[in-house]
Formats: structure tokens, sequence, C-alpha cells
């Protein structure tokens, strides 16, 4: 096959298997597999740039870096919608509604909790991105959401060469599982927190350097196509249903009621199930679907008449801070971390709750004693709102940030300019139990049996300084632990020897090197392919790579210019841990071939550990419930994906048929 040729086929090769994993959710490629044909496809372009195209899935990311962001004017204006807080709202919004269109039925969807983004299409490839702006113009972005894998580069469509023009509306937004690891990433590092997911991407899309974008990986839901009238399109739910076949992600959480006391039931429900989301979500936005009964109903100055968001009440709860404790992690930076009196808050009860750092402290003038009010940032991490200083009785205490750390007694310092106080002792036990936690973690080197309690145990017997230790580490000296018996030890000294065969990409994650992800550990390891060519490679060549940007390649050459480090990769080197790109098969192949989804509260393993035995067994793991999904695991309490795999047809196994299943191997 000519190269011309082989480039054609990678493109499509390429773009369906991007397509199956961002927008089905349901890939069928590995991701090492997926970078090889990637850089193959680079290669290709590099040899022949006049080949390249603004389409190709080589060109999501590492985009020139822009000055500044141009001003996009938008076609139609991108209008706000009016609110409704409360069943009486929504009832006289349908009073106006059927009084010019008595029979209109209602489209209701989820009000993602992100920030709108108009894309626009020419011969159905994408060639601008723009932010909301003031609705009449925005930003362009076009590089920072080419690099959203959800957003289609070019439409799925025949005859695509002399397709009209194309403007779709959607929302971008950051997951919540991913906007948690950021901001521990950022806490880490000693850099400011985002509040929110939505913060968190807007603030990612606004990025002058695109590779910082990729990094944050975003998402987007689809949901608006201007000028449907020109594809036959009468209603919001044909809309949704052409937008899915173009190839964008659309959610599948839409639903349709002839009546308004079905839609108020739905939103009432929606407010129990809203944090069963990956997601956040702070409504639902209820539009009538036919689009000649919209342009009956018209539009005011500001919003259209035959659209509403109806918001849920913000979630906050009253509680006491009891007493403030450091945290110190694996960079030696000190978090204070609020004591609280239990208090039943979004779904859990809630004990502790981050205060980021000391100015976060100071600006909202948080004291020992004080009444305050909390929420979860993002539905997940339990945060102080603020105090409420009229409860205030004179025996509140001011916090004050210690002037040594509270594990090793060593010197705590502030840079300028960073809000982070730091222990400057390397040997600090905390930071090294934080970074030997970090180590072992599941999407590292995934050592069971080896949880934060271990860990702490070994630091303080002076059994592990450092992630190599572990390698060294005999049965007699873990039986010899609290609750760690003889089989228990055999156990934790077999898992330990399998890590070894992890392969580089977990072990560029868990040796902890600054700003260096999941995604970016896989992408060095595919690229480089081993520890020692990885180890020569210049800030210049890193930045080359898609994903890696100009702070994280400094990270990188900084990491192997470090002795200490360089101490821990020979132990772990003399130890026989692989590191090259030869990852390990899975353990079995039980569940080869097939995409399971977990849900609900599990008894005998947490989520993660399931979803690992999945993977371990030749599985893949996925958060939503699609026609695609294999079978779901199914715990106590499990609401919405429940449902739909039921109707769906998808197989439901208990936690008991699992382990059962699991048992046969």
């Amino acid at each position: 096959m000519d190269e011309k040729s082989r480039l054609t086929e990678l493109k499509e090769i390429l773009e369906r298997a991007a397509h199956e994993y961002y927008v089905l959710d349901a890939p069928t490629m590995p991701d090492a597999e997926f970078d090889r044909l990637l850089l193959e496809l680079r290669a290709i372009e590099e040899r022949h740039p006049e080949w390249v195209t603004p389409d190709s899935p080589t060109q999501r990311v590492g985009g020139a870096v822009s000055e500044q962001f141009g001003k996009v004017r938008h076609k139609e204006a991108l209008l706000s919608l009016d609110n409704a807080f409360n069943e009486t709202d929504l009832r006289e919004f349908d009073r106006r509604v059927r009084s010019a269109a008595p029979q209109a039925r209602y489209v209701v969807e989820l009000k993602i909790d992100g920030l709108t983004v108009a894309l626009s299409y020419e011969n159905a490839s994408l060639v601008r991105g723009a932010t909301r702006g003031d609705g009449e113009t925005g930003e362009e972005i076009t590089a920072n959401v080419r690099v959203i894998r959800s957003i289609p580069l070019r439409l799925r469509e025949s005859g695509a060469e002399n397709m009209l023009p194309v403007d779709v509306r959607g929302e971008g937004f950051m997951p919540k599982r991913t906007f948690a690891a950021l901001n521990k990433e950022r806490e880490a590092e000693g850099q400011a927190l985002f509040a929110n997911p939505r913060n968190a991407a807007a603030g990612s899309l606004r990025q002058l350097d695109p590779a910082v974008t990729a990094e944050r990986k975003l998402d987007f839901f689809a949901y608006q196509l201007l000028e449907a009238d020109r594809w036959g399109v009468a209603s919001q739910t044909e809309v949704l249903a052409r937008l899915k076949d173009w190839g964008f992600k659309v959610n599948p959480e839409f639903r349709v009621f002839d009546d308004m006391e079905a839609v108020i039931a739905y939103c009432l429900g929606m407010e129990e199930k809203r944090h069963e989301f990956a997601y956040d979500i702070d409504g639902l936005v209820i539009k009538v679907d036919s689009f000649a009964e919209q342009r009956e109903l018209g539009f005011t100055s500001k919003s259209p008449r035959w659209a509403i968001a109806y918001k849920f009440p913000a979630e906050q709860a009253e509680t006491v801070l009891t007493d403030v404790e450091i945290n110190v992690g694996r960079t030696g930076v000190l978090t204070p971390t609020a004591v609280l009196r239990d208090v039943f808050l979004a779904g859990s009860t809630v004990g502790r709750a981050t205060l980021h750092n000391l100015d976060n402290i100071r600006a909202k003038d948080i004291r020992i004693g004080d009444h305050v009010m909390i929420h979860k940032a993002g539905d997940i991490i339990p945060e102080v709102l603020r105090s409420l200083p009229e409860k205030r009785d004179g025996t509140e205490k001011v916090f004050e940030m210690p002037e040594t750390c509270p594990t090793c007694g060593g010197a705590v310092t502030r840079k300028e300019n960073e809000a982070a106080h730091r222990c400057e002792n390397a040997d600090c036990p905390s930071r090294q139990r934080e970074a030997v936690i970090h180590f072992v973690s599941r999407e590292a080197m995934n050592i069971d049996g080896l949880g934060p309690a271990v860990v702490w145990q070994l630091v303080g017997e002076g059994l592990v300084r450092d992630a190599g230790d572990l390698y060294t580490l005999r049965e007699e000296q873990l039986s010899g632990l609290e609750r760690m018996g003889k089989k228990s030890a055999q156990n934790l000294i077999r898992a330990i020897a399998e890590s070894k065969t992890r392969g580089l990409g977990p072990l560029l994650f868990a040796l902890g090197i600054r700003n260096v992800g999941v995604k970016a550990g896989k992408t060095l390891a595919a690229h480089f392919g081993s520890l020692d060519r990885l180890r020569l490679a210049t800030e210049e060549e890193l930045q080359n790579l898609p994903d890696i940007g100009g702070i994280m390649a400094r990270s990188i050459t900084d990491f192997f210019r470090d002795e200490r480090q360089t101490e821990l990769i020979a132990k772990l080197e003399r130890a026989g841990v692989l590191m090259s790109e030869e990852n390990s098969a899975p353990r079995g192949t039980l569940f080869a071939g097939q995409t399971a989804v977990v849900t609900g509260t599990l008894t005998r393993w947490k989520r993660p550990e399931a979803e690992a035995l999945i993977e371990a067994n030749g599985g893949k793991t996925s958060s939503s419930v699609s026609k695609n999904t294999s079978f779901v695991v199914c715990g106590e309490g499990a609401g919405s994906k429940l449902d739909k795999a039921k109707s769906l047809g998808v197989p439901v196994y208990s936690e008991e048929e699992f382990a059962a299943m699991l048992a046969d191997i």
C-alpha cells in the first residue's frame, strides 16, 4: 500500500476508534495500539506536510499557542433562559405555552453545569470553535476545542465534501472524576484549587496553550443545530438524533412528555438522582419540541418563550468547625483540613472538608469554633464556603499555619507568589508515605492490599523509605505488622511481585513526576519505549509530543536530574521492575471483549476495586450504560444506570453473582 493510501486508512481507523471511545463510550482498540497508529500517521504527515488536513487526528493536540483570543460574532445570538425554581414557576410557564400552542409536548434535557461552546463546520470539517461571550460575540478557541476528543473534527456524513455549513452548539464540561484528580494534583503542587468543575472547564478552554487544555480531559454534549430547517429537521428530538448520526456526543438522559405534571414529577425525581451522574448538573432545561410551535411562541428581548431552565435548590449545610488538621502531601505541601461536627450533605455524612490553604482561610475569615456553611464542590469534595460570624460567642480561635512540620519538625517555608506552605524535609515520613501511596494506587502500580494504613505502618516502622524499598520486603517483616497475618503477608508479597510487570506507562505515573498524569505516562511510554530513552530526551523533543506542554516537559527533565529520583529508579531497576513498554497482558480472559458498568454501593469491594477486577480479567469498564454495555454489576442504591440497563435489556448481576463468576476462574 502506498503512503497516501495508508494515510487515508489510518485517519479512518483512528477516527472510528476515537468515536467509539469518546462518544459511544464503547472502546474496541487498546490505548497502546491507538497511540502506535497515531505515531505512524504523524510520521507520514511529517514526510508529506502537504497532505496534512485540519480534520486529521494529529491536529487535535499541539496547536500553536495563541497570543490572544480573537473575537467571533455568532450567526445567531446565544440567548439566556428564564429560570424556574418551583412547581408554580413551571405551571406558569406551561400556561403561557398552552395559550399559543395547546398541543405542545416538552423535551426535558439535563442542564449540564459547564459552558456553552459554538462550533462551525464547512464541508463537514471543523473550522471554528467559540465561547458564548456576551451572547452576540464570543472568543475564538478553535485550537482548544480540537483537543476535546468527543468533538468530531469531521462529521460522519456521505457526500461531506459538498455539505452545507453546519453550526452546532453544546456544553463543554469537566467530569467530576477529572475535576477531583486535577484539584488533587494542584493541591500537591501548591497551586490554587478550582472552586468547581464549571470553573475548571472555563479556565481550561481559555488556556493559551492547547496542550494544557488537552491535559484537562474536557468533554462535550451537543444539543442545538442552527438553521435546522435546511436539513428537514422539524423538532428538538429530531435535532438530537441528527447530531448523533453526525458523530456528536448527545446526552442520552433526555425525556419527552405530553403534559407539565409529568415534567414536574420528572424534575422532582431528578433532584434525588442528580449525584449519580459522572458530571455536574444544576437543573433541567424544558423545551417545546416542535420548531413550528417554537416559532409561534417567539422570543422576548432576552430569552425564548418556548424554553425554561428548572434550577435545583442549592445544597448546603450548616455545621461547626471544631478543629483544623494539617496533612503533608508527597511534594511537602501542608494542606489544612477542617474537622467538622458530622452533618448529612448531598447523599453522605460529612465530617471533614478542605480549607485549601492559609490565604483561603483568611479570605473567608474562618476560625476554629465557627459555625460554617459547607457544600460539595462538584458534588464530590466537601468544602467550607463561609463562616457565620454572627453566631460567634468569643471562644473562636484564629488559625495559624505551623512554623514547623507537624510530622517531622522540619522547617516550613512559603515561596513568594505561592499559596502553599511546604515542608522542606525530603525525609519527612508524611512525604514518604504519600509518595508510596501514590506509587501503589490503582492507576499506577496497582498493588492490591497495600492501602494507606499498611503504608503508614511500613514507613513508621522504618521498613520503607521510598517505593523502591517495597520490592525488598520479606514475608516475616510483613506478618509482624498490626492486622497482617501470614496469609495476608503472602498475598501482599505476591501482589508486589506482580506489579513489576505493569509496564512503562503506569510506572511513569507512579513515579510522581510533576504534572505527568495517566494519559501523559502512556504517551511517553508509547513514543520512547523505554525509561533509558526517555531520560535522554530534551525539553524540545518532549514538547513535540501530543499531550506534553512546556511545563510538563520541564518537569520531566528536572525529575531525571534529581539525585534522589536517580537513586529510586536504580532501586526499582535492581528489583526487576519492567522499564520498557511491554505491558503485561490481563491476568485472565473471563471478560475479554466485554464492557461493564459498576453501579450502586458494593459491600465486598469498593467500586474501583470491582472495576479493576474486570479489567484484570480482560474486560473494559465504563461510567455509563449504553446499548454496547455487556453487563452491569449492581450494588445497593443503584439508580438511573440500573433503570437504563433494564430498559436496554443489558444483563444485570448482583455483587454475589459477580463474585461467583470470579470464583469460577
